[in-house]
């Protein structure tokens, strides 16, 4: 199934919580750059205590009756594979306790430090399709300033202990890292090329507040990233993945034709996802939210439920409540407008309309950043997608349509 037929199913198709997301907080590290909840400080009876609680947690959709057959499935963390056999039963409760499609997708997160034939090749045994590798970047260097644990060798190893495994690759990278030049990020882009991806995800690096990077480069210890030359990188990359086959459909997602996430692209479109784990998030429709005891928390016109598990291990294995944000029908479908931006397809005038934010699109087109074009495959329809230069100004766009301003 191409992205656009995956797409046009996900926004005609019912809006049930068809995906699962289980998040997995645990690194043997934090990296320089990273301001996610993680817990390197976690092994033995915690790791158990974590597993069962996240399996008690698929028990209760089981219970409680999942409206929809899981379409999607992804762990993410942290970094999931440093549980191991832990993992694979993770995987396992998920799929033999909901039901699923039989193509259901299922992804797992993996840093290349954590990643052997054996866990490849188990996780294939139990129903998992695709690994997303951090590898971030394929210079030395550049992953001793990222505070990366692995090394070059150590990712080309793990991307080939993926592929022998008969699972689809997926290689994260990143660009605009202190000290990072064109020719680095060329010598990167190859080098991952080589490693036959079926899928890239490029991401310029933020400096997060009070990370150690943030500090070091607020300091003058190294080097503040330079925007420009990370735009200059996004479009080598757009670019190069191009003449290996590998097309952008989302800001920063490229897949060969067939391999595009689609889970990610559930997000993008608006689909209900559960999220199980410390810190995990999720996004539910009222009825459903009322079934979980989440309803309670929503205004008698509140359409859609987005909650956010406790991010702290300990306090969520002992059932502490997540953190409930409510939706109104217009916020829902300005978020649909904003999130749907990200794709290459962007979103249609209707659904535009819908979200009254035509005017707002119509101000951004005055600057370059979106346009208007007929989509030839929707039976003429008028659509708004991003520009060039709005793709790179994403942010920006983003900003504008959810603020409706």
């Amino acid at each position: 199934m191409s992205a656009a037929d995956y797409i046009d199913e996900a926004l005609s198709g019912p809006r049930l919580p068809a995906h699962l997301y289980l998040h997995v907080p645990v690194c043997r590290v934090k990296c320089s750059y990273c301001d996610f909840y993680s817990d390197t400080d976690i092994g033995g009876q915690r790791v158990g205590a974590l597993i069962a609680s996240m399996e008690a947690q698929i028990q209760q959709w089981t219970r409680i009756g999942l409206p929809g057959v899981l379409e999607t499935v992804y762990v993410g963390g942290g970094t999931p594979t440093l549980l191991a056999a832990g993992l694979v039963q993770l995987v396992r409760a998920a799929l033999e306790n909901l039901p699923a499609r039989s193509d259901c997708e299922v992804t797992v997160e993996a840093n290349p430090d954590s990643v052997t034939p054996d866990i490849m090749q188990a996780l294939a045994a139990t129903g998992v399709t695709r690994v997303s590798l951090g590898v971030q970047s394929l210079v030395d260097t550049e992953l001793g300033m990222l505070g990366r644990v692995h090394t070059v060798e150590e990712a080309v190893a793990a991307a080939r202990a993926v592929n022998a495994a008969g699972l689809d690759l997926s290689l994260d990278l990143m660009c605009g890292i202190p000290g990072q030049t064109l020719p680095s990020w060329l010598v990167t882009l190859e080098a991952a090329l080589q490693l036959a991806p079926e899928h890239v995800s490029v991401y310029p690096l933020t400096l997060e507040e009070g990370t150690p990077l943030e500090v070091a480069c607020a300091t003058g210890l190294e080097p503040e990233p330079d925007p420009d030359l990370a735009a200059q990188m996004m479009l080598a990359a757009e670019e190069r993945l191009r003449m290996d086959g590998l097309e952008r459909y989302e800001v920063a997602n490229y897949a060969k034709p067939g391999h595009e996430s689609r889970h990610n692209i559930a997000y993008w479109t608006g689909r209900s996802y559960i999220g199980i784990g410390p810190a995990a998030h999720g996004m539910i429709d009222v009825p459903t939210a009322a079934l979980v005891g989440l309803g309670g928390h929503c205004a008698p016109d509140a359409a859609r439920v987005r909650y956010a598990e406790r991010a702290d291990t300990d306090a969520w294995i002992g059932g502490a409540a997540p953190e409930v944000e409510c939706l109104s029908a217009e916020e829902a479908a300005r978020e649909d407008v904003m999130l749907g931006l990200r794709l290459t397809q962007g979103v249609s005038a209707s659904a535009a309309e819908l979200a009254g934010v035509t005017s707002v699109l119509e101000r951004l087109e005055e600057r370059g950043l979106v346009e208007r074009y007929t989509a030839e495959d929707a039976g003429g329809e008028r659509w708004w997608r991003t520009t060039r230069r709005g793709w790179l100004l994403g942010n920006e766009v983003f900003g504008d349509v959810w603020s409706g301003e």
